[in-house]
């Protein structure tokens, strides 16, 4: 699998790093390193920094375990540090990790390979604070940052358009609202792994992702035959419309009210939490993988040329 013939092969876990998901990804990070520990793997963490080649060179792992998420971790410009080192990696290579973190080229994508989606537009931050862009209701959000960070809702007949914070970069996404329930599918190699129908007291966001007792899932989903299939089919097909690899994870919006027209795809996350409150990991729970499991599987699928 590597370049040893050691017994142990030795993974480094990327974590933390400086995006708005760091601390989100120093988590992933320590339970995935357990995890791996625990398969019997040497496990060396590194916070990825400034000094990130030098400290891989000083390490020379044979696998490089990617549990960073957000910019820079899951956009495609860790992944081509990693192809350059000629170090195997898991989760997706450079273009699938570019493209899916951009959420209206991965959108056209989806377009293109027949996947259901809302209009957007992308538009200049200064002019979704100055009209409307499109017929509210509809969702500003960055165009490439994960998450639900800086994400605004502007209602149905809403007189006026919404003051984004200054963080919110020069040029943001304007979609569609699309109401209804919130789910998800993991994709795990060839496989769809199930559908989780993600249930908050509101909107999901940061701290419903990621905070205990901040949303309830239930897996498997309590919806129709026809439904689960679906997601199922879109989450898979949109995993290879990208070019995704290893695992990956599809967001879901259904209105049931309209049946399988009401069924969206959100986005595709190419590097999904893996915490203990995390959905992929409840998903390979629900297949009879252990959280061990799936670590070690996604070890095993790791390459270069991704």
């Amino acid at each position: 699998m590597g370049k040893s013939s050691r017994t142990a092969p030795k993974v480094a876990v990327l974590m933390g790093g400086p995006s708005a998901e760091r601390e989100v990804s120093l988590s992933s990070g320590r339970e995935c390193a357990t995890a791996l520990r625990e398969e019997g793997f040497e496990v060396i963490e590194i916070d990825a920094g400034a000094d990130l080649v030098a400290r891989l060179e000083s390490v020379q792992p044979d696998v490089v375990f990617n549990a960073l998420h957000g910019r820079w971790g899951e956009d495609g410009c860790v992944q081509g540090v990693l192809e350059w080192l000629g170090l195997p990696y898991t989760h997706s290579g450079v273009l699938a990790s570019a493209l899916a973190m951009d959420k209206e080229r991965s959108k056209q994508v989806f377009r293109e390979a027949g996947l259901p989606v809302v209009h957007s537009v992308l538009a200049d931050k200064a002019e979704v604070q100055a009209r409307h862009v499109i017929e509210p209701p509809y969702v500003v959000k960055p165009n490439n940052e994960g998450s639900s960070v800086g994400i605004y809702i502007v209602n149905e007949g809403a007189n006026s358009p919404p003051k984004l914070s200054d963080s919110m970069p020069d040029t943001v996404m304007v979609e569609t609202y699309a109401p209804g329930r919130e789910m998800t599918t993991a994709v795990m190699g060839n496989r769809a792994m199930g559908v989780t129908d993600i249930i908050t007291d509101g909107w999901y966001d940061y701290d419903a992702k990621y905070k205990e007792g901040g949303s309830r899932h239930e897996l498997p989903a309590n919806i129709p035959a026809e439904i689960e299939a679906a997601c199922l089919d879109y989450a898979l097909r949109a995993h290879d419309a990208l070019g995704c690899r290893g695992v990956s994870r599809t967001d879901f919006r259904w209105d049931e009210a309209r049946g399988l027209d009401g069924l969206i795809i959100l986005e595709v996350n190419t590097q999904p939490g893996m915490t203990p409150t995390s959905l992929v990991p409840e998903q390979a729970a629900h297949m009879g993988m252990s959280f061990g499991d799936i670590c070690r599987w996604m070890v095993e699928d790791a390459s270069c040329n991704r």
